[in-house]
Order: C-alpha cells, then sequence, then structure tokens
C-alpha cells in the first residue's frame, strides 16, 4: 500500500496493477534531500555502519552509545589510548623490539626516517626482485622478509 504502510497489500487485478504503478511515486511528499538520505542508507540496508582499515584508532569509530566498561576487560588490557607525539618526540621515540627487528631485516639503525627506510627498501627490492635478475629466483626469500619488514614499518605510527 505505499510508505507508512508496509506489509499492507491491494488485490488488483492485472490491468489495476500496471495502472496503479504507472501512477505510484514511493517518495511523493518527500523533500530532495530526504530522498537522498534514503537512497544513500539503502545502500547498507538501512543499518548502520561503522569505518574499517588499519588506522581505526586515530578517528572516532565508536557509536555514541558504546560503552567500554561493557566489554568485561578488568585489566584494562583493550583499551584503546592513543599517544600523539610532536614530531621532535617521534624522531627520539624508542623503537619497539618487532620495528627494530624489521629495520635490521633492512639493513638500517634506529636513527632513520621514513624517507631513508622507503629509499632502502626500493634500493633492495630493484637488487633482489628476480625480474631484476634474468628470472634468477634464489632471492625470493630474503626479497619477501624486505617487503614484510617494510609493510610493518610503514604501519607503526612513530616511523
Amino acid at each position: 500500500m505505499g510508505r507508512f504502510r508496509e506489509g499492507q497489500y491491494f488485490c488488483f487485478c492485472l490491468d489495476h496493477v500496471r495502472e496503479y504503478n504507472a501512477t505510484y511515486n514511493y517518495f511523493n511528499g518527500m523533500s530532495a534531500e530526504a530522498m537522498a538520505i534514503y537512497q544513500r542508507d539503502a545502500l547498507v540496508g538501512h543499518r548502520p555502519t561503522w569505518s574499517m582499515g588499519v588506522n581505526r584508532g586515530a578517528k572516532r569509530f565508536r557509536e555514541e552509545g558504546d560503552d567500554p566498561s561493557r566489554t568485561g576487560d578488568p585489566l584494562g588490557m583493550f583499551q584503546t589510548n592513543i599517544r600523539r607525539h610532536s614530531g621532535e618526540e617521534s624522531r627520539n621515540a624508542r623503537y619497539g623490539l618487532a620495528a627494530l627487528k624489521a629495520l635490521d631485516q633492512l639493513g638500517l639503525d634506529d636513527s632513520v626516517d621514513m624517507a631513508v627506510i622507503k629509499a632502502r627498501y626500493k634500493d633492495l627490492v630493484k637488487r633482489l626482485h628476480p625480474d631484476a635478475n634474468a628470472g634468477d629466483r634464489s632471492n625470493e626469500d630474503k626479497l619477501r622478509e624486505i617487503i614484510r619488514a617494510y609493510n610493518y614499518l610503514k604501519s607503526v605510527k612513530h616511523v
């Protein structure tokens, strides 16, 4: 029967169904803005959505009604405490064990910045890639380790 009367139906013959459908407009009486909002929400089935990705902590991704104390985290292990560092602090920040290991894979020490890491990564990939070595795949494992180390360092905030 239409909006606000979902689940209620007319019983028409086929000719009257065609006539009714030709004149029916679900959005009749709605503003252009309300129609746009409805159509945008229809893309996800009118359900709430949340942002996804590796950097969820940087954005406010909790809903208004979420209460972190309801999660049953008595030790506070799953709380997100994001510390903002200035540029000076981030350069002097201590690296974790995994970041130091990744830097070691690239042959670098902990005093480098992201530009040096990226340059070293590009140099190593160019040297070790099978296409640059006439198809020789003997360095393939080392190349995988370097790619894994670089991707880890990219994901670490204080690098």
